[in-house]
Formats: structure tokens, C-alpha cells, sequence
């Protein structure tokens, strides 16, 4: 018997990585990719003037497929201690890069937004990386032994730092990402124990701001197009109809795999944020509901690696790369069956979108790593160490070497 294997019967704490999860986030990139070639393979005249096939965004997604699974490795080899480390740096940097946007040159502006920051040979959504930064911020913040519960301003701290960010989404404008990573800082406070009515303040106090956006003309065209999109069902409102059209059409079987209707310049954005109601018309309610339901089981997965962990900042590492995923798929779904009004979030692993798909990818890499449940011998190691360090330090103070 090699040493290695004496080694792991020593050890039998120490696990492999949730094979399950994997195998989840690879069905639902092996859907996305599926759907994107199905959506993007009919080429119009006017993508043909502009010399764009019908693999152009096939190609483009199958290279950032490569480029997150690299990504997902490098993330799943990083400690969650040294995570923790890096969390305030992360969030300067994840700013950093929210402010290039604005500088002529490196910000690229495309419907009006101004969103994305031009890297060879693409470009990059920064908005992305803040939700990653703000988890692991949040974990680490609340993990502190400072921080309590029960006061106010544990909990109004983390909510500054929420703000800043929110700022600059407001000036791109980005309203999806402004709401999204409110849901997600304050689902992660809840999650914490932080008291009921320190949310409730907050929201009140949120409510004439959120009015006051809200009565920003576009967005405001938005909002009524969603109570009634068939009252401007050629205007405002031919997205949402367009969508309902598309999910309808598809019935229990759909249409068939590449037979989509709505994809020939009927419905906008086929192939990022409204990729779902593809889905719809194509695979019918089976296959809606089979992608809704791996959705599900990955929300699963990520709790029960959440839970398995006894330290602190894992916990609500886990808790919060879970939501971030879940919560974007779930206002996503929302959207395209016009439960909310619609907002720019693509759907995670399955639209087509690099930022997005690389953040989620470390995001699943990480956790990956979390569920190997390691951490916790790491950390009694490291108290170990640091206990030996400091009876060292103990025995040279008393023999008169100490500092």
C-alpha cells in the first residue's frame, strides 16, 4: 500500500469536490451553447451586410467556454483563506474597473448603456465581477467577530458599500444590476440573522428613491408596457409580447430544436436575456421546466455545501455564490414570463454573454473547492500554528527575549 493511500485512510474527513454540482453547471453551459447556436444560426440580411455567419457567436461562445474553465480551475484552487484576504482589494478593484467604463477609449456604449470595457479580443462587463466581490466582502464582514446582529450598525455598514456601487451602475445606466445586487446584499444579511426591522427601515426609506427612478421616462415605459403590453404591443410592449407569443407557441413538446419562429428578428435579445422564452417555443414546457428544474437542483447543492460548513466566512461564502447564481436565474425567468418588468440580466450559464459566464464559472469553482470541506482542517491547523506562536512568544518574554 503507497503512502498516499495510508495518507487518505488517515484522513477520512477530506473529500472530493460535489461531482453533482459540476455535472449540473455542465448541463445547463452544454444547454446554453445548444440554444445560442440555435438562435444565432439563421442569419438576416442585415447580419449578412455586417458579415456575421451563422457561427460567428457560436465560435465567440465556445472560446469563452475555454477561457471559464480555466478560470474555474484557478478559482477552485484558491484557499477560501486567502479569499478572505483578498476580499476588500477585490472590491477597490471590482470599483476600478466599474469606473473605466467612463474613460473615452476603454468604455464601450451600446443601447445607450455604457457597460462594458474593451479587452482583446472582446469586451468585459464589470457589473459581473462586483456581485462575485461583494459576496465574498459580505462573508467576510459578517464573519468578523465584531459584527453582531443585533446592531444597527453592523448592518448599515456593508450598505455603504452597496451604495457606491449602485451609484455608478445609475450612471451607465444599469438599473438590472443596481436592483440585482440589492436583492443579493440584503438576502445575505437576512441570512446572517440581522434583525427584520433594520431591512424593513432600509426599504421604506428606498421607496422614494426607487419612485423617483422609477418616473425616469424609459423606465416608466417599462412599467406599463408590463402591467399591459398589448396596450403598445408595436412599442413598449413588443418585447413582453413578443415573449409570450414565443413561450405560448412551444406548448408541452415545442416546436423543435432549431424550428423557432421568434428568433427571426420577432423577439430582441433572443440569444442573451430573453434566451428562456427560446427555450419556450423550441422544447416546450418539458424543456422549460427541465432547465427551471437544474436550476433548482443547483440552488440544492449550493445550500447543503453552505450548511456542511462549520467556519463562519465558508458558510456565507457558499450561501452567497449560491444566490448569486439562483437569484439572477430566478429575475431572469421572472422577466420573460412578465412576473417583473423587464430588466437587462442575462440567464446564468445558458444566455449568451462572456462576463456572466465567467464570474458564474469561479463562482461554481469556488464552491466547488468550499465543498471538498477542507477548510476545516486548514483552519485547525492554522489555529494550531497560531497557538504554538504565541507560546513560543510566551517563553522568550519570560526568559527576558521577548519583544
Amino acid at each position: 500500500m503507497t503512502h498516499s493511500r495510508i495518507a487518505a485512510i488517515k484522513a477520512p474527513g477530506v473529500k472530493t469536490y460535489d461531482r453533482v454540482l459540476l455535472f449540473i453547471m455542465l448541463l445547463l453551459i452544454a444547454f446554453g451553447a445548444l440554444m445560442i447556436y440555435s438562435s444565432t444560426s439563421v442569419v438576416t440580411p442585415l447580419l449578412a451586410k455586417k458579415k456575421i455567419t451563422e457561427f460567428y457567436y457560436f465560435k465567440r461562445h465556445i472560446f469563452t467556454m475555454i477561457l471559464g474553465s480555466v478560470v474555474l480551475l484557478i478559482a477552485y484552487r484558491l484557499k477560501p483563506s486567502l479569499l478572505k484576504k483578498a476580499a476588500i482589494p477585490l472590491v477597490v478593484f471590482s470599483f476600478f474597473l466599474l469606473a473605466l467604463v467612463f474613460l473615452p477609449h476603454i468604455g464601450v456604449t451600446a443601447g445607450g448603456a455604457r457597460r462594458w470595457i474593451r479587452l482583446w479580443p472582446t469586451t468585459f462587463q464589470p457589473s459581473e465581477l462586483v456581485k462575485l466581490a461583494m459576496v465574498i466582502y459580505l462573508a467576510r464582514y459578517m464573519s468578523m467577530p465584531d459584527y453582531s446582529t443585533e446592531k444597527f450598525a453592523s448592518f448599515i455598514k456593508p450598505l455603504f458599500v452597496m451604495v457606491a456601487f449602485q451609484l455608478v451602475f445609475l450612471k451607465q445606466p444599469d438599473f438590472g444590476s443596481t436592483m440585482s445586487l440589492a436583492f443579493l446584499t440584503l438576502a445575505m444579511l437576512f441570512i446572517s440573522g440581522i434583525r427584520l426591522k433594520y431591512i424593513a427601515s432600509v426599504l421604506i426609506v428606498a421607496i422614494p428613491v426607487i419612485y423617483k427612478l422609477a418616473m425616469e421616462p424609459y423606465r416608466l415605459r417599462r412599467i406599463t408596457s408590463f402591467l399591459d403590453p398589448w396596450k403598445d404591443s408595436q412599442g413598449s410592449g413588443f418585447q413582453l409580447v413578443q415573449s409570450f407569443i414565443s413561450l405560448g407557441s412551444g406548448g408541452l413538446t415545442g416546436l423543435g430544436l432549431g424550428e423557432s419562429k421568434q428568433k427571426l428578428s420577432f423577439l430582441p435579445a433572443s440569444h442573451t436575456d430573453f434566451i428562456f422564452c427560446l427555450v419556450g417555443e423550441e422544447l416546450g414546457l418539458i424543456g422549460a421546466a427541465v432547465l427551471i428544474a437544474l436550476f433548482v437542483f443547483l440552488f440544492i447543492r449550493g445550500i447543503s455545501i453552505a450548511n456542511r460548513s462549520t467556519d463562519r466566512f465558508v458558510h456565507y461564502l457558499a450561501y452567497g455564490l449560491t444566490l448569486m447564481i439562483s437569484l439572477q436565474a430566478l429575475i431572469n425567468f421572472a422577466v420573460v414570463t412578465g412576473v417583473i418588468p423587464t430588466k437587462g440580466l442575462p440567464l446564468p450559464f445558458v444566455s449568451y454573454g462572456g462576463s456572466a459566464l465567467l464570474v458564474n464559472m469561479a463562482a461554481i469553482g469556488i464552491l466547488l473547492r468550499i465543498s471538498r470541506g477542507d477548510e476545516d482542517s486548514q483552519i485547525q491547523e492554522d489555529g494550531v500554528m497560531k497557538a504554538k506562536r504565541i507560546a513560543r512568544r510566551n517563553i522568550y518574554s519570560r526568559k527576558g527575549y521577548g519583544l
